[in-house]
């Protein structure tokens, strides 16, 4: 399908509606709401005459603040397919209790918010009840599409509207490379206020016209019985569920018929992918991507060579990696040398919705995602860490990513981030932050002096850490990606530190 053939939100919708009209479409895990994409049909256009009764018109900005996921998807497709940009909201917030989050609303500059739970009285904006009803007749609309806005925990969001074309270029793409057919089901256990949720699960399975069961949040408990029972074929995933899979508790085997699981969000590395694949038998699809690229980025490649360590390919987008100092880009086939990721294609943004950011694009229309990496001679890409991230050292790049994995392979590590702290005479240097399978504090002496041993025996003596501390838990976003900002700030608790020589 060419892009200019493209079907919208709304024409996916009707197509299987026609063709497969008892088909079951997302679902929750309970099991006791199902939808049938008649039903799905029927609910959004429903949505689209509720938001027009309300006063408002296609092209407005929309917050979606609703926790139940079907509920959430039938919103959430409905105002796109009538031409809203729909600005998903996180539900897990105290809206009553967060200052900020009245900056995060006027930033998104919304007309309105549909909720699940009455306006916070700080609020200026109109709030709605999420209702859904029915109605057969449609308002459809090819325009609209995501609004999303960054945390901006580290500087000033970056605030971004993806159209129903990007989004659904997307979801193509990765539609066809996750070879899903009718035949399939996904399971998410992703927020679905999160990009990721909302192109590679909900987007893409409308795309294949396949089904999907939406749990609202990961649950290690009975995980492997879920997926038995629901029959799924393929599991989206972030590497702190992967790493919770791992291993399996007492009882439990995992089920036939899961074709693959794809990972996202974070680096995984290279050891974890070959301990979880010779233990649960599942491969897992290591992928990159970025809101602003409306999801996905690169993978690898679902039947063909994965290498460790690689995000895979990129797909649907042109990928180069751009020298610190110089406009020339690094071609594939020179030997593999760390420069800056750039990317363009008709799924990335040419600006943000503000003109904060505008330096991020270069004059020939490269977005410069902010990571490091490298192409190998076959075009696999390798990521190294974020520009942010990366610790000068007497003028040696140190990028944390490669102490990190060095880290992860000791027994009883759950997870590692390092981060550079400043030095009187150096500069800066690696310190060392983990999290332990450990309870007493005996336990987590015996695990840091084995990653010291493993680090001495491994890295060279510029790249390893002045210290590693052990934390309670990583503060982690919604996805599971660690928060490197409270490291920085010293706002972490910290249960044992052993300095090394």
């Amino acid at each position: 399908m060419q892009s200019h053939e493209r079907l919208s939100v709304a024409q996916l919708i009707q197509r299987h509606r026609s063709e497969r009209l008892f088909a079951q479409a997302p679902l929750e895990e309970s099991g006791l709401r199902t939808l049938s994409f008649e039903e799905l049909a029927t609910a959004t256009n429903f949505v689209a005459h509720y938001y027009h009764q309300l006063g408002l018109e296609p092209g407005d900005r929309v917050g979606l603040l609703v926790a139940q996921p079907l509920d959430f998807v039938i919103h959430f497709l409905g105002g796109i397919s009538a031409g809203y940009w729909m600005a998903p909201l996180d539900p897990t917030l105290d809206y009553e209790a967060l200052p900020s989050v009245d900056g995060h609303l006027a930033a998104l500059e919304l007309t309105a918010v549909m909720a699940d739970r009455t306006r916070p009285p700080t609020s200026q904006l109109p709030w709605h009840m999420a209702e859904i009803a029915h109605r057969e007749e449609g308002l459809a609309s090819n325009n609209g599409g995501i609004l999303l806005s960054s945390s901006g925990t580290t500087g000033t969001p970056k605030t971004m509207l993806l159209s129903q074309d990007q989004i659904l270029a997307t979801a193509t793409n990765i539609s066809r490379h996750n070879a899903l057919t009718s035949d399939d089901i996904g399971l998410n256990p992703l927020p679905l206020w999160h990009i990721n949720a909302e192109v590679v699960a909900v987007l893409a399975s409308l795309v294949a016209g396949s089904q999907l069961v939406l749990q609202r949040r990961f649950k290690r408990t009975d995980f492997w019985k879920l997926v038995r029972d629901v029959r799924a074929t393929w599991i989206n995933a972030v590497p702190a569920i992967v790493s919770h899979l791992s291993t399996l508790r007492d009882g439990e085997d995992v089920p036939d018929g899961v074709r693959f699981i794809r990972s996202a969000s974070a680096p995984l590395p290279a050891e974890i992918i070959r301990d979880f694949e010779a233990t649960i038998g599942i491969p897992i699809i290591e992928s990159y991507g970025m809101t602003e690229a409306a999801s996905q980025i690169c993978a690898n490649p679902l039947d063909g060579i994965r290498k460790a360590g690689s995000v895979g390919l990129p797909i649907g987008v042109e990928l180069q990696c751009l020298p610190f100092e110089s406009d020339e880009a690094l071609s594939s086939d020179e030997a593999p040398r760390v420069g800056h990721i750039a990317i363009r294609g008709p799924s990335v943004i040419s600006h943000y919705a503000t003109d904060a950011h505008a330096h991020r694009f270069t004059e020939d229309g490269w977005l410069l995602t902010g990571d490091l990496g490298y192409l190998d001679e076959d075009g696999y890409v390798f990521l190294v860490g974020r520009i942010d991230d990366v610790i000068n050292r007497s003028g040696e790049k140190i990028y944390p990513r490669e102490i990190e994995e060095v880290i992860l392979r000791v027994n009883g590590v759950i997870a590692s981030a390092v981060i550079g702290v400043p030095h009187p005479t150096l500069g800066a240097v690696p310190l060392a932050f983990v999290e332990l399978d450990a309870t007493t504090d005996e336990q987590r002496r015996v695990i840091c002096r084995e990653i010291a041993h493993v680090l001495d025996g491994s890295l060279g003596r510029s790249k390893r850490p002045t210290a590693i501390r052990v934390v309670d838990a990583f503060a982690r976003h919604a996805t599971g990606k660690i928060l490197r900002q409270p490291l920085r700030q010293a706002d972490v608790n910290v249960l044992h530190e052993e300095l090394l020589s």
